[in-house]
């Protein structure tokens, strides 16, 4: 597993271990954390573009769930090319690397973001592709590779668009920090929320733990089912920016105050998922609420302090 240490890749990491499966994660600690990473799973220090890294990492592996990205809109804009090495040449790598030890199936973490300002909502896969970033460009970069690999050579792959996931061990405190952790730190210390632009634009949040099933699902479905294709994981609601601030006020007990500032380029204005591909070809559904969600989140960051 690419990223292992990070948010999301350390959730994927525990369950595999929970199901009795050996685990073998590659992460350079960028913005991993070496206390993320399950005592049970082996640790290989490295970057996803260093090519003798990753083939070290994915010897003898039958799946490879490949989640370490530069992530973030905002740092992509900062430096594109950064991005771009990370998530394109980091992620050809990956593939190239599996094809070449006879891993079974790669799957790999997509974004919503490559649809950019869709005009479909619910958006289907089938939705034009606009991204509207760096980071949105690089994604669908690397989804294009993943399909091509899947359909020239003995490797099923399968890409899964997630959008906007949530829950513990997403850091608050980090550089290009997502929305919920942000204003939730904000709420619990009695600051003032910044919601960019008039907190009406919305997201399908996803609970970390569904993505972690989708994961999996994508991992055992039928490759005549999945290999070669990318599907949207996401409840299929919406939450504006407004009425998650309403939901963590119910949450906390504290009624936020948000600081409202311009919007931020890149970003768009609603987003929401058609999942009823993931339903039926992977056996996927959402077990996680969207109140539930946030309250594991709270209680996590009230934990860390």
């Amino acid at each position: 597993m690419t990223g292992g240490a990070g948010f999301i890749g350390s959730h994927l990491a525990d369950a595999l271990l929970t199901r009795g499966d050996r685990v073998r994660v590659l992460d350079n600690l960028f913005s991993g954390r070496r206390e993320n990473v399950p005592a049970g799973a082996e640790l290989v220090e490295g970057s996803i573009t260093n090519p003798e890294a990753v083939a070290r990492a994915v010897a003898g592996c039958e799946v490879v769930f490949h989640l370490a990205a530069h992530g973030a809109v905002a740092r992509s804009l900062a430096d594109p090319l950064a991005s771009n090495e990370a998530n394109v040449h980091g992620t050809l790598a990956v593939l190239n690397a599996s094809r070449d030890a006879g891993v079974r199936r790669v799957v790999f973490a997509s974004s919503s973001s490559v649809y950019g300002g869709a005009s479909v909502v619910p958006t289907p896969e089938d939705a034009p592709l606009r991204p509207r970033s760096p980071y949105a460009v690089s994604k669908l970069a690397a989804e294009w590779y993943t399909r091509v690999f899947g359909e020239l050579f003995e490797l099923e792959t399968v890409a899964l668009r997630y959008f906007n996931v949530f829950g513990p061990r997403q850091r608050p405190d980090s550089t290009y920090a997502a929305v919920i952790p942000l204003f939730a730190r904000a709420v619990l210390s009695g600051g003032e929320p910044i919601v960019h632009g008039d907190g009406t634009q919305s997201r399908d949040f996803t609970f970390v733990a569904d993505v972690v099933g989708a994961n999996l699902c994508a991992a055992s479905a039928a490759a005549e089912l999945c290999s070669g294709r990318a599907f949207n994981v996401a409840p299929g609601t919406s939450h504006s920016l407004l009425q998650l601030l309403d939901a963590l006020g119910e949450v906390t007990g504290v009624v936020p105050r948000p600081t409202f500032v311009a919007s931020r380029p890149g970003d768009v204005t609603h987003s929401q998922a058609d999942a009823t591909a993931a339903r039926r070809d992977l056996g996927w559904a959402p077990e996680w609420s969207f109140a539930d969600g946030l309250r594991a989140t709270v209680e996590w960051l009230r934990s860390v302090g």
